[in-house]
């Protein structure tokens, strides 16, 4: 595999599901010129460890708009899954639910399991120029930390060297 971070962030376009679950949009990696992106794909709606995930990530949305980031979801299901999912079992969330169908935004992260149909759980933080600076892919049985994705975001806007277990406020290298 292709190394991803430190390069351009692959473009796409998908179709969403708005995360109040009233209506469907669309998004393009252009939408976030000028902010940071927090986005990271999950297997599929109506699982065990994905809703974990994104109301994880709902509830401290505003932790991220603060840092001048928007957050977005990503799986293979449809937008109509995924309103049915936030109408249903999820609930409301901060962000929209992107739909990857054809699964070429999956593959172009390198998070497809072709064998699978599905997309392996992983993260990017990209920045306001389109870089992506930071990625971490999970099996799919554990989930990711919220916190450690705000921390990694915190240091990576902080501009120096960040030791082991940086936290804002603390001397930089």
């Amino acid at each position: 595999m292709e190394r991803i971070v430190g390069k351009k962030a692959p473009d796409f376009k998908m179709a969403t599901a708005l995360g109040d679950g009233t209506d469907f949009g669309s998004v393009a990696l252009d939408d976030y010129k000028g902010k940071w992106l927090v986005l990271f794909f999950y297997p599929l709606d109506f699982t065990f460890v994905c809703p974990t995930e994104i109301t994880g990530y709902s509830k401290k949305y505003e932790d991220f708009t603060k840092l001048g980031a928007d957050v977005l979801a990503v799986s293979i299901d449809s937008q109509y899954s995924h309103q049915a999912w936030i109408n249903g079992t999820l609930g409301q969330i901060a962000f929209p639910i992107a739909s990857d169908m054809t699964k070429s935004v999956s593959n172009d992260y390198g998070v497809l399991l072709e064998e699978e149909g599905i997309a392996l759980r992983g993260l990017f933080i990209v920045d306001p120029e389109g870089v992506i600076r930071y990625s971490v892919i999970h099996d799919l049985n554990v989930g990711r930390s919220v916190d450690e994705t705000l921390r990694v975001l915190q240091a990576l806007q902080a501009g120096g060297l960040c030791p082991v277990d940086w936290t804002p406020g603390e001397n930089m290298l």
